[in-house]
């Protein structure tokens, strides 16, 4: 956290939502109401090197509440590389911030009521100093502290995980890459249940194709692992189709 302190010493509360500028609803943030489209832009290329921010986007038990669509995706244990990126930004000193949908009052899955707006089961548990936000809007900026939280951090770089791929995932990247933060979107980090009759294999690769050079870098979570020099030798044998030679080179060093 900003000058290192947790958010209890710097007068957050993570429990009851008080604190300077808390947003109701989230575990830690300010008001969603004080969205900065332009005095807050960050230009990481202009600032210098700036902090990564991982985000987990809606890997929530309000998806597996509703069986069909839970069973339509196409990774049901979308935990396991959401858990790797988790522990690499743990591991690299990153801020890891946490971001659920709710949609109050509708008595759906997504109804904070139901008791199912919480982390999927399986994901590891959120640590005490890292932000939980509650959103009721696609992108995990429009109705959250979101951006002045990374303002504050020093964040630069965000790393985009979570569910759905073409949805949530998708909306968060496009505006953070308009915020002017450098995004990688991370597609074997998410899932879908698909959409328009279109199978879910088919909506992440064209997600990819537009989001690719546009609003992020597309980096799997082998070739994140193998940038950080952490993970196995096949994680960086993996990662070796972008850079054959750093990945062959990442291995060797470590026998």
């Amino acid at each position: 956290m900003a000058g290192g302190r947790t958010p209890r010493e710097a007068g957050w509360s993570t429990t009851t939502g008080t604190g300077p500028d808390f947003a109701p609803g989230d575990r830690i943030g300010p008001e969603p109401a004080r969205f900065v489209p332009d005095a807050g832009r960050v230009r990481p290329h202009r600032l210098g090197r700036m902090r990564r921010a991982l985000l987990v986007i809606d890997v929530q038990e309000s998806f597996r509440a509703r069986p069909a669509s839970w069973e339509a995706m196409s990774d049901q244990r979308i935990h396991e590389p959401v858990n790797r990126l988790v522990r690499l930004a743990r591991a690299r000193g990153d801020l890891v911030v946490w971001v659920l949908h709710t949609e109050p009052g509708t008595g759906n899955a997504f109804d904070p009521e139901r008791g199912h707006v919480r982390p999927l089961a399986g994901v590891e548990a959120p640590l005490e100093a890292e932000p939980v936000l509650r959103k009721t809007a696609h992108n995990a900026f429009t109705t959250t502290g979101l951006q002045q939280l990374l303002v504050r951090e020093g964040a630069g770089e965000l790393v985009v995980c979570g569910i759905r791929t073409e949805q949530c995932v998708e909306t968060t990247t496009r505006v953070g890459s308009d915020l002017g933060y450098e995004v990688v979107f991370v597609p074997d980090a998410t899932t879908t249940d698909g959409a328009g009759g279109l199978p879910p294999e088919v909506i992440i690769e064209r997600t990819v194709a537009v989001l690719r050079d546009r609003f992020a870098r597309i980096a799997t979570v082998a070739e994140l692992e193998a940038e950080r020099g952490t993970g196995s030798a096949e994680a960086r044998v993996a990662a070796g189709a972008a850079d054959p030679v750093g990945a062959a080179e990442a291995v060797a060093s470590q026998m």
